[in-house]
């Protein structure tokens, strides 16, 4: 299933494809934004990763809608909605019974890594690898170097590391 093909659902959902990736913030605000210093490698990274499916939390919208609107406008931000809408990732929803236990894995995570500035964003990337056993993470931030999927590895940075396993 390719990002183009991929309809918003659940993390409950077991269709997880083995090319899935857990997205953070940075690179898809980047992709909104041509003016980033990141943007053209983040651009070649998914053309060139096209089978790539990308998975990101609501707490990832949020943060990327609210720094596109401020530094690009709104029509940057709806665009990235309608992406989303579109297929261009798929939304890790807990179902509201997971819910309290996500947030208890989120806090775990956020106080574990405490020397950490605080970043709701990055948690619940970190949680959701964690909980979905994915070790694949889009992202341009060195903090996720300290972060470990299920068994205890380190997740990869595929705009670094690329996809060995």
């Amino acid at each position: 299933m390719t990002r183009r093909e991929a309809k918003a659902q659940p993390a409950s959902a077991p269709a997880l494809s083995p090319h899935c990736v857990v997205a953070d913030s940075g690179p898809l605000l980047a992709l909104f934004n041509s003016a980033d210093h990141w943007h053209l490698r983040v651009l070649g990274w998914l053309q060139a990763n096209a089978q790539a499916t990308l998975l990101t939390t609501w707490p990832v919208l949020t943060e990327v809608c609210a720094l596109l609107t401020r530094r690009v406008g709104n029509a940057a931000a709806l665009d990235f909605l309608r992406w989303g809408q579109r297929g261009g990732f798929t939304l890790d929803s807990p179902t509201p019974q997971a819910l309290p236990d996500a947030l208890a894995q989120v806090l775990q995570i956020s106080e574990r890594f405490h020397d950490l500035p605080f970043d709701l964003a990055d948690a619940s990337v970190a949680q959701a690898a964690a909980r979905l056993g994915l070790r694949h993470v889009l992202t341009i931030d060195s903090d996720f170097d300290v972060y470990r999927d299920a068994q205890g590895r380190s997740l990869r940075h595929v705009l670094r590391d690329g996809w060995l396993s």
